[in-house]
């Protein structure tokens, strides 16, 4: 019971912040928790699909930075972001309930807390304590912050008409690249590389909160 409080705290703690941050006109306690269980169900076919693409890393060679750049892009990043991505389309785009610009952050951000908390629960219960304590403040802040990504591209397609097929596209490849340079600086194993990861950590936070207070800024229920 202690190893899921703490697989889970980190999720919670974030959950309730981007639900007090959209502040202008809450979205709906039941639909964020479809979001964030539909987030928890594409758990599967993420594993089902990175356990496919393993199989071609013969394709880097010998190399390790290249076999590190595979596993990190094409087996993690890309699977997990495409699955998000497909996962909040599916359930929001068209939900009445998606009517400005911060709700494609929020709605974002629940899906990959959904997927985070499911993977967070694995590794925990893999790794105990420690590794609940290391994943709070690495692992379950970054999804978080790719979530901020997609968000940020997925409600500028929604209300950019012109721009539409633009910004869904970016709704993928700004958190797939985040994503991608994330899990590489940590899987390559090269110890310049790790000293870059507190800096990375701390670009990933600033960006987002620029991104945040834009699109708060721009809620259509402002006074």
């Amino acid at each position: 019971m202690e190893l899921l409080i703490a697989a889970l705290a980190p999720i919670l703690i974030f959950a309730i912040y981007f639900y007090y941050r959209d502040k202008y006109e809450k979205e709906p306690i039941i639909l964020l928790l479809k979001t964030l269980l539909l987030g928890v169900f594409i758990s599967l076919p993420v594993i089902l699909l990175e356990k496919y693409l393993e199989n071609f890393i013969s394709i880097a060679g010998d190399d390790s930075y290249m076999k590190a750049g595979f596993s990190a892009f094409i087996v993690a990043s890309f699977s997990e972001e495409l699955f998000k991505l497909i996962a909040v389309y599916w359930l929001i785009w068209k939900n009445p309930n998606f009517n400005e610009l911060f709700d494609g952050i929020v709605y974002c951000v629940f899906v990959s807390l959904g997927f985070a908390g499911i993977e967070n629960v694995i590794y925990v219960f893999s790794g105990g304590t420690s590794v609940a304590l290391l994943r709070a403040f690495t692992a379950v802040p970054a999804h978080t912050l790719f979530g901020v990504a997609m968000g940020y591209n997925f409600g500028l397609a929604k209300f950019n008409k012109n721009k539409r097929a633009f910004y869904l596209i970016f709704s993928f490849i700004v958190p797939f690249i985040l994503h991608g340079i994330y899990d590489f600086i940590l899987m390559s194993n090269d110890g310049l590389l790790l000293l870059g990861f507190i800096p990375f950590m701390i670009f990933l936070w600033s960006r987002s909160k620029k991104r945040i207070k834009e699109l708060s800024d721009a809620s259509i229920y402002m006074d």
